[in-house]
Protein backbone atom coordinates (compact mmCIF):
# COMPACT_ATOMS: atom_id res chain seq x y z
CA UNK A 1 0.00 0.00 0.00
CA UNK A 2 2.71 2.56 0.89
CA UNK A 3 4.78 1.56 -2.07
CA UNK A 4 1.04 2.32 -4.24
CA UNK A 5 0.64 5.71 -2.28
CA UNK A 6 3.89 6.48 -3.06
CA UNK A 7 3.50 6.22 -7.27
CA UNK A 8 0.43 8.10 -6.77
CA UNK A 9 2.29 10.86 -4.93
CA UNK A 10 4.64 10.65 -7.81
CA UNK A 11 1.84 10.61 -10.61
CA UNK A 12 -0.13 13.60 -9.08
CA UNK A 13 2.77 16.04 -8.98
CA UNK A 14 4.20 15.38 -12.71
CA UNK A 15 0.78 15.13 -14.55
CA UNK A 16 -0.31 19.24 -12.71
CA UNK A 17 2.92 20.26 -14.28
CA UNK A 18 1.83 18.12 -17.74
CA UNK A 19 -2.11 19.72 -17.32
CA UNK A 20 -0.96 23.02 -17.22
CA UNK A 21 0.90 22.36 -20.14
CA UNK A 22 -1.81 21.13 -21.79
CA UNK A 23 -4.06 23.69 -20.42
CA UNK A 24 -1.58 26.32 -22.11
CA UNK A 25 -2.40 24.20 -25.21
CA UNK A 26 -5.93 24.80 -25.15
CA UNK A 27 -6.05 27.76 -24.52
CA UNK A 28 -4.28 28.71 -27.68
CA UNK A 29 -6.10 26.31 -29.74
CA UNK A 30 -9.37 27.12 -28.69
CA UNK A 31 -8.96 30.89 -29.22
CA UNK A 32 -6.46 31.07 -32.28
CA UNK A 33 -6.94 27.13 -33.47
CA UNK A 34 -3.45 26.88 -33.78
CA UNK A 35 -1.51 23.76 -32.06
CA UNK A 36 1.57 25.56 -30.06
CA UNK A 37 4.31 23.27 -30.13
CA UNK A 38 6.65 26.35 -28.06
CA UNK A 39 4.55 25.81 -25.16
CA UNK A 40 6.52 23.58 -23.43
CA UNK A 41 9.74 26.27 -24.18
CA UNK A 42 7.37 28.44 -21.91
CA UNK A 43 8.05 25.86 -19.28
CA UNK A 44 11.59 26.37 -19.74
CA UNK A 45 11.94 30.43 -19.62
CA UNK A 46 10.09 30.17 -16.13
CA UNK A 47 12.00 27.65 -14.28
CA UNK A 48 15.42 28.48 -15.69
CA UNK A 49 15.12 32.29 -16.14
CA UNK A 50 13.69 31.93 -12.16
CA UNK A 51 17.09 29.92 -11.57
CA UNK A 52 19.74 32.02 -12.85
CA UNK A 53 18.10 35.25 -11.51
CA UNK A 54 17.82 33.68 -8.06
CA UNK A 55 21.29 32.31 -8.28
CA UNK A 56 22.07 35.87 -9.34
CA UNK A 57 20.98 37.25 -5.71
CA UNK A 58 17.16 38.10 -6.18
CA UNK A 59 14.88 36.86 -4.25
CA UNK A 60 12.67 34.03 -5.06
CA UNK A 61 9.12 35.91 -5.76
CA UNK A 62 11.15 38.59 -7.88
CA UNK A 63 13.04 36.31 -9.61
CA UNK A 64 9.80 34.38 -10.47
CA UNK A 65 7.57 37.56 -11.36
CA UNK A 66 10.41 38.12 -13.62
CA UNK A 67 10.87 34.61 -15.51
CA UNK A 68 6.88 34.60 -15.72
CA UNK A 69 6.65 37.98 -17.06
CA UNK A 70 8.84 37.15 -19.39
CA UNK A 71 7.94 34.22 -20.71
CA UNK A 72 4.20 36.26 -21.17
CA UNK A 73 5.91 38.93 -23.16
CA UNK A 74 7.63 35.63 -25.36
CA UNK A 75 4.08 34.41 -25.90
CA UNK A 76 2.67 37.65 -27.25
CA UNK A 77 5.33 38.28 -29.34
CA UNK A 78 5.29 34.85 -31.00
CA UNK A 79 1.69 35.52 -32.16
CA UNK A 80 2.26 39.26 -33.21
CA UNK A 81 5.57 38.37 -35.60
CA UNK A 82 4.87 34.95 -36.29
CA UNK A 83 1.53 33.88 -36.20
CA UNK A 84 -0.30 36.56 -36.92
CA UNK A 85 1.36 37.21 -40.47
CA UNK A 86 0.12 33.61 -41.19
CA UNK A 87 -3.00 33.61 -40.09
CA UNK A 88 -4.38 32.55 -43.32
CA UNK A 89 -1.93 29.85 -43.61
CA UNK A 90 -3.02 25.99 -43.76
CA UNK A 91 -2.41 24.26 -39.91
CA UNK A 92 0.08 22.22 -40.90
CA UNK A 93 1.86 25.42 -42.12
CA UNK A 94 1.33 27.15 -38.25
CA UNK A 95 1.99 23.93 -36.38
CA UNK A 96 5.69 24.70 -38.50
CA UNK A 97 6.19 28.15 -37.46
CA UNK A 98 5.56 27.08 -33.83
CA UNK A 99 8.12 24.56 -34.17
CA UNK A 100 10.29 26.32 -36.22
CA UNK A 101 9.79 29.18 -32.69
CA UNK A 102 10.58 26.37 -30.13
CA UNK A 103 13.83 25.37 -31.73
CA UNK A 104 14.87 29.34 -32.01
CA UNK A 105 13.80 29.85 -28.53
CA UNK A 106 16.27 26.97 -27.38
CA UNK A 107 18.80 27.53 -29.06
CA UNK A 108 18.99 31.46 -27.84
CA UNK A 109 18.77 29.60 -23.98
CA UNK A 110 21.00 27.61 -24.96
CA UNK A 111 23.70 30.87 -25.54
CA UNK A 112 22.36 32.71 -22.57
CA UNK A 113 22.55 29.91 -19.82
CA UNK A 114 24.75 27.76 -21.42
CA UNK A 115 23.98 23.66 -21.53
CA UNK A 116 24.16 22.89 -17.60
CA UNK A 117 21.40 22.02 -15.10
CA UNK A 118 20.46 24.60 -13.02
CA UNK A 119 18.98 23.76 -10.03
CA UNK A 120 16.57 26.24 -7.61
CA UNK A 121 15.76 25.71 -3.98
CA UNK A 122 12.96 24.12 -2.66
CA UNK A 123 10.25 27.13 -1.74
CA UNK A 124 9.55 25.71 1.98
CA UNK A 125 12.30 23.22 3.10
CA UNK A 126 13.42 19.45 1.49
CA UNK A 127 12.12 17.54 4.45
CA UNK A 128 9.75 14.97 3.28
CA UNK A 129 6.10 14.65 5.06
CA UNK A 130 5.47 11.01 5.76
CA UNK A 131 1.57 9.64 4.80
CA UNK A 132 0.15 6.38 4.91
CA UNK A 133 3.70 4.90 4.92
CA UNK A 134 4.61 7.23 1.76
CA UNK A 135 6.49 10.41 1.79
CA UNK A 136 5.82 13.36 -0.23
CA UNK A 137 8.27 16.29 -0.50
CA UNK A 138 7.07 19.90 0.16
CA UNK A 139 7.52 21.04 -3.51
CA UNK A 140 4.86 18.36 -4.39
CA UNK A 141 2.26 20.33 -2.51
CA UNK A 142 3.34 23.02 -4.30
CA UNK A 143 3.60 21.53 -7.37
CA UNK A 144 -0.54 20.14 -7.15
CA UNK A 145 -1.83 23.20 -4.94
CA UNK A 146 -0.41 26.00 -7.69
CA UNK A 147 -2.26 23.50 -10.77
CA UNK A 148 -4.92 23.65 -8.50
CA UNK A 149 -5.53 27.54 -8.07
CA UNK A 150 -4.55 28.19 -11.47
CA UNK A 151 -7.19 26.18 -13.25
CA UNK A 152 -9.69 27.27 -11.18
CA UNK A 153 -8.77 30.96 -11.34
CA UNK A 154 -8.52 30.45 -15.19
CA UNK A 155 -12.38 28.97 -14.53
CA UNK A 156 -13.56 31.75 -13.01
CA UNK A 157 -11.81 34.12 -15.06
CA UNK A 158 -13.37 33.08 -18.15
CA UNK A 159 -16.90 32.49 -16.88
CA UNK A 160 -16.91 35.49 -14.12
CA UNK A 161 -15.06 38.55 -16.53
CA UNK A 162 -15.88 40.53 -19.12
CA UNK A 163 -12.41 39.89 -20.92
CA UNK A 164 -13.09 35.99 -20.33
CA UNK A 165 -16.35 35.89 -21.94
CA UNK A 166 -14.59 37.61 -24.93
CA UNK A 167 -11.88 35.00 -24.70
CA UNK A 168 -15.04 32.36 -24.78
CA UNK A 169 -17.09 33.98 -27.81
CA UNK A 170 -13.75 33.68 -29.92
CA UNK A 171 -12.82 30.58 -29.05
CA UNK A 172 -16.76 29.46 -30.04
CA UNK A 173 -17.18 31.67 -32.67
CA UNK A 174 -14.81 34.33 -34.34
CA UNK A 175 -17.06 35.96 -36.67
CA UNK A 176 -20.03 36.56 -34.21
CA UNK A 177 -17.13 37.94 -31.65
CA UNK A 178 -15.96 40.71 -34.14
CA UNK A 179 -19.74 41.40 -34.93
CA UNK A 180 -20.44 42.17 -31.45
CA UNK A 181 -17.51 44.18 -31.09
CA UNK A 182 -14.95 41.94 -29.56
CA UNK A 183 -11.09 42.85 -30.77
CA UNK A 184 -10.25 39.37 -32.16
CA UNK A 185 -6.52 40.41 -32.70
CA UNK A 186 -6.33 41.45 -29.18
CA UNK A 187 -7.94 38.52 -27.44
CA UNK A 188 -5.63 35.74 -29.43
CA UNK A 189 -2.51 37.67 -28.39
CA UNK A 190 -3.70 37.85 -24.92
CA UNK A 191 -4.43 33.27 -25.18
CA UNK A 192 -0.98 33.12 -26.41
CA UNK A 193 0.64 35.67 -23.08
CA UNK A 194 -1.93 33.73 -20.58
CA UNK A 195 -0.80 30.54 -21.56
CA UNK A 196 2.82 31.15 -22.03
CA UNK A 197 2.43 32.42 -18.42
CA UNK A 198 0.54 29.37 -17.14
CA UNK A 199 3.64 27.21 -18.96
CA UNK A 200 6.57 29.72 -17.32
CA UNK A 201 4.66 29.16 -13.52
CA UNK A 202 4.42 25.59 -14.27
CA UNK A 203 8.71 25.67 -15.17
CA UNK A 204 8.67 27.55 -11.63
CA UNK A 205 6.97 25.53 -9.64
CA UNK A 206 8.47 21.88 -10.82
CA UNK A 207 12.24 22.93 -11.15
CA UNK A 208 13.38 22.74 -7.34
CA UNK A 209 12.52 19.11 -8.29
CA UNK A 210 13.65 18.39 -11.96
CA UNK A 211 16.25 20.81 -12.09
CA UNK A 212 16.35 22.90 -14.83
CA UNK A 213 17.70 23.65 -18.38
CA UNK A 214 17.43 25.14 -22.42
CA UNK A 215 15.97 21.84 -23.73
CA UNK A 216 13.82 20.60 -21.11
CA UNK A 217 11.09 22.52 -23.07
CA UNK A 218 10.68 19.39 -25.71
CA UNK A 219 9.67 16.66 -23.55
CA UNK A 220 7.08 18.67 -21.45
CA UNK A 221 5.53 19.95 -25.02
CA UNK A 222 5.22 16.32 -26.29
CA UNK A 223 3.69 14.96 -23.26
CA UNK A 224 1.21 18.20 -22.74
CA UNK A 225 -0.11 17.70 -25.96
CA UNK A 226 -0.13 13.96 -25.64
CA UNK A 227 -1.81 14.86 -21.99
CA UNK A 228 -4.71 17.76 -23.99
CA UNK A 229 -5.07 14.41 -26.78
CA UNK A 230 -5.90 12.26 -24.63
CA UNK A 231 -8.79 14.41 -22.65
CA UNK A 232 -10.15 15.91 -26.16
CA UNK A 233 -8.17 18.75 -27.74
CA UNK A 234 -9.95 21.90 -27.40
CA UNK A 235 -11.42 20.74 -23.51
CA UNK A 236 -10.00 22.78 -20.70
CA UNK A 237 -11.33 19.59 -18.10
CA UNK A 238 -9.99 17.36 -20.29
CA UNK A 239 -6.36 18.70 -20.18
CA UNK A 240 -6.38 18.43 -16.68
CA UNK A 241 -7.65 15.09 -16.88
CA UNK A 242 -5.21 14.30 -19.36
CA UNK A 243 -2.53 15.54 -17.78
CA UNK A 244 -3.09 13.76 -14.23
CA UNK A 245 -3.68 10.23 -16.28
CA UNK A 246 -0.20 10.72 -17.99
CA UNK A 247 1.70 11.57 -14.92
CA UNK A 248 -0.08 9.01 -13.18
CA UNK A 249 0.27 6.01 -16.08
CA UNK A 250 4.55 7.05 -15.94
CA UNK A 251 4.58 6.34 -12.24
CA UNK A 252 2.79 3.31 -12.24
CA UNK A 253 4.95 2.26 -15.59
CA UNK A 254 7.75 2.93 -13.97
CA UNK A 255 7.12 1.58 -10.70
CA UNK A 256 5.41 -1.95 -11.56
CA UNK A 257 7.29 -2.92 -14.89
CA UNK A 258 10.49 -0.56 -15.81
CA UNK A 259 11.42 3.26 -15.54
CA UNK A 260 13.07 2.11 -19.01
CA UNK A 261 9.75 2.99 -20.74
CA UNK A 262 8.53 5.59 -18.58
CA UNK A 263 8.57 8.07 -21.68
CA UNK A 264 6.97 5.87 -23.84
CA UNK A 265 3.89 5.72 -21.67
CA UNK A 266 2.21 9.63 -23.38
CA UNK A 267 3.43 8.58 -26.72
CA UNK A 268 1.19 5.13 -26.02
CA UNK A 269 -1.19 6.43 -24.65
CA UNK A 270 -1.62 8.90 -28.07
CA UNK A 271 -1.64 6.28 -30.13
CA UNK A 272 -4.47 4.42 -28.37
CA UNK A 273 -6.26 7.94 -28.47
CA UNK A 274 -6.01 7.95 -31.89
CA UNK A 275 -7.63 4.15 -32.64
CA UNK A 276 -9.83 3.94 -29.96
CA UNK A 277 -10.98 7.54 -29.16
CA UNK A 278 -9.85 10.20 -31.41
CA UNK A 279 -11.93 13.09 -30.15
CA UNK A 280 -10.28 11.85 -26.49
CA UNK A 281 -12.28 11.20 -23.19
CA UNK A 282 -14.32 14.37 -23.16
CA UNK A 283 -14.86 15.79 -26.66
CA UNK A 284 -13.53 19.28 -27.59
CA UNK A 285 -15.79 21.73 -29.38
CA UNK A 286 -11.90 22.56 -31.65
CA UNK A 287 -12.06 18.83 -32.60
CA UNK A 288 -14.65 19.72 -35.11
CA UNK A 289 -12.71 22.54 -36.77
CA UNK A 290 -9.47 20.76 -37.84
Amino acid sequence: MAEFLQLVFSGLTVGAVYALVALGFTLVYNASEVINFAQGDFVMIGGLGTAVLVAGGLSLPLAALIAVAAAAVTGLLLHRLAIAPARDASPVSLIMITIGASIFLRGVAQIVFGKEFHSLPAFSGSDPIAVGGATILPQSLWVIGGACVLVVGLDLFLRRTLLGKAVLATAANRLAARLVGVNVGIILAFAFGVSAAIGAIAGVLVAPITLTRYDIGTLFALKGFAAAMLGGMGHPLGAVLGGLLIGLLEAFGAGYISSTYKDAVAFAAILLVLFLMPRGLLAGRGVDRV
